[in-house]
C-alpha cells in the first residue's frame, strides 16, 4: 500500500489522526513520510492529482475538503 493511501485511510479511522491533519496538515503529512509531491496533491484538494498518485481513477477518490478534511 502507498504511503499516501495508508495516509488517507488513517485519516479516515483515526480521530486524532484527523485532528492533527486539520490542525496542521503539513506537519502532520511530514510526519507519516509523506513526500513533498504527495502533500501538495492532498493540499491541493484536486482528486485528479491525488488519483493519478494513486494510480487510480478519480471516481475512487474520496472528496478532498483542504479547509474540513473527510476522507
Amino acid at each position: 500500500m502507498s504511503k499516501l493511501l495508508e495516509y488517507l485511510n488513517t485519516l479516515d479511522k483515526d480521530a486524532d489522526a484527523l485532528d492533527a491533519h486539520k490542525s496542521g496538515a503539513k506537519s502532520a503529512m511530514t510526519n507519516f513520510g509523506l513526500t513533498a509531491e504527495e502533500q501538495d496533491a492532498v493540499l491541493s484538494g484536486d482528486k485528479n492529482t491525488v488519483a493519478g498518485l494513486l494510480g487510480i481513477s478519480a471516481d475512487d477518490v474520496p472528496a478532498i475538503d483542504t479547509t474540513e478534511t473527510a476522507y
